[in-house]
Formats: structure tokens, C-alpha cells, sequence
């Protein structure tokens, strides 16, 4: 009998997707949407091995050149396995457009902006709800968002590395040096 046991178990790794669902780190472990499509993606299969910069956007706030870094340190670095993956959110004086095509046509237009976008979540300590990608990343590096365009940073273990307020921006020599550690 546990040599029968023995075999079912080697079956069963051959599960298709049950290695995967073993080895996804928690920080990847939800599915959300693509900006404006219908269906969503469980991060851990898109991003999985990539280090990760992610930031909650919002098109309308003081703070929103910093697409512009944004979008070139994902250029920069997306070859070694590096992508920059944006959330918009409305949690900060609701600075966000509320329709998805306006969000994705303002960045595309005006930022050029080509990384990754994902639906409007919520973000802040105060919206983020248990079980959200923001309830996760908040509690693992100790501070949630505190305004727009607030940055964490995914090593390729899915580790919560580092956390960048608002104020630093994407040029800013840590996150430069933190992505390049990261690497």
C-alpha cells in the first residue's frame, strides 16, 4: 500500500497547474482585470519572476508626471525581467476618471504610458478590504498609501522590498538602486 500511495502522489504532481498554484507567492495571489478587459488574470501567472514596481495611479492628481519615470524605468529595466504595473485609484479626493477607457486614454495620450494597468482598486488604509492586493502589500511593508502614486517594490520571490512614498519620485537614486539590487 505506500508504494501505492507513493504513486499517486508523483500523479498528482503532474496536475496541470498544481505545481503553479503551489509556488505562487502571496504578494501575486490575485486575479484582477486588465484595464478595460472583460476578464481578469491571476498576477502570478503574468507576473511571476519579475521584480515588480507597483503603484497606485490616479490621472487627475498633482503628482501624475510621474508617469513619465514610471514608464521609463519599466523600458529601462522590462529586459531583465523588471515591470512597472499600475492601479488606478480613486481612495485620495477621488482623483481618479471613473470610466476605465478614459483611464487607460489619458495615460496612453498623454504619458505614453505602455506598462501594465489593471483595474481602479482601492489602495488607502481605510478602502483596502482583507483579502485585496492593497490589503496585502499594506500590511507586508507596514504602510499603506498614504496619497497617490505611492510605490512598492516586488522582488522575484514576491518579497515586499521596499515601500516609496509619494514624494520619491521614479528617478529617485533609491528606487533606481532598490530595482537594480532587486535585479
Amino acid at each position: 500500500m505506500p508504494r501505492f500511495a507513493a504513486l499517486i502522489l508523483a500523479a498528482a504532481a503532474f496536475v496541470p497547474g498544481a505545481a503553479l498554484a503551489a509556488t505562487c507567492p502571496s504578494s501575486l495571489d490575485f486575479e484582477l482585470r486588465p484595464l478595460t478587459e472583460p476578464e481578469p488574470v491571476r498576477l502570478c501567472d503574468v507576473h511571476r519572476d519579475q521584480v515588480l514596481l507597483v503603484v497606485n495611479t490616479a490621472s487627475k492628481c498633482g503628482f501624475v508626471g510621474q508617469f513619465e519615470g514610471l514608464e521609463r524605468l519599466d523600458a529601462e529595466f522590462q529586459d531583465r525581467g523588471f515591470r512597472v504595473i499600475g492601479f488606478p485609484s480613486g481612495d485620495f479626493l477621488n482623483q481618479e476618471y471613473a470610466d476605465e477607457e478614459q483611464i487607460a486614454d489619458f495615460c496612453r495620450s498623454n504619458y505614453g504610458v505602455q506598462f501594465p494597468m489593471y483595474e481602479k482598486v482601492n489602495a488607502s488604509r481605510r478602502n483596502a478590504a482583507p483579502g485585496t492586493l492593497y490589503y496585502y502589500l499594506g500590511n507586508a511593508a507596514g504602510e499603506f498609501p498614504r496619497w497617490n502614486f505611492h510605490k512598492y517594490l516586488i522582488g522575484r520571490d514576491g518579497e515586499v522590498l521596499a515601500s516609496f512614498g509619494t514624494r520619491v519620485r521614479p528617478e529617485d537614486p533609491s528606487i533606481r538602486a532598490a530595482i537594480e539590487a532587486a535585479l
